[in-house]
């Protein structure tokens, strides 16, 4: 039909498919999600839509759930092109990448400059990364999991080679 428009994702709408992938056992009403990702339940239903269109949730079976084997696909194969990581000046915030919780303890950090989200309640100096959504920060402080797996696509989005491959193998784990 003419003035159909092709769907784009939006950063917002890997947010969202994560957060109800790494949570596959909990039911999602768009309000409780609204408020864990600090946005507006209008933002989380267009994301809703748009993940449900790309075959990344799915409300078949009446609640939300993640297709999973699609969300590990897409984050592996091509958030890192469709959302790229953008670095910028010092900052204090949540450090991220290689510092997040998983990957922090297979690499020496002692000497590192470790790359964080930009966030006033941050307790570490870096070069400061912009984050896949700017609410990522305060919806990671309520949740381990999503934390987890947005630090593991940072290093995805701008590791070195040896930090992409243990991120892509520990995210098929958690997301597979």
């Amino acid at each position: 039909m003419a003035g159909d428009k092709q769907m784009a994702l939006k950063p917002q709408d890997l947010l969202v498919a994560l957060k109800v992938c790494v949570n596959d056992n909990k039911e999602f009403l768009l309000a409780t999600l609204g408020q864990e990702l600090q946005m507006a339940v209008s933002a989380v239903h267009g994301s809703i839509r748009r993940c449900e269109q790309a075959q990344l949730l799915s409300r078949a079976s009446g609640s939300i759930r993640a297709v999973r084997p699609y969300v590990a696909e897409f984050v592996i194969h091509g958030a890192r092109f469709a959302f790229p990581g953008m670095q910028g000046p010092m900052s204090r915030g949540t450090p991220t990448a290689i510092a997040g919780p998983s990957l922090r303890q297979h690499f020496d950090l002692s000497n590192a400059v470790l790359s964080v989200w930009p966030d006033a309640l941050g307790d570490t100096y870096g070069p400061s990364l912009t984050p896949l959504h700017h609410t990522a920060a305060a919806a990671s402080r309520l949740d381990e999991k999503l934390f987890d797996v947005l630090t593991l696509l940072d290093a995805l989005r701008i590791g070195a080679a040896r930090e992409r491959e243990l991120a892509k193998t520990m995210l098929l784990e958690r997301l597979g």
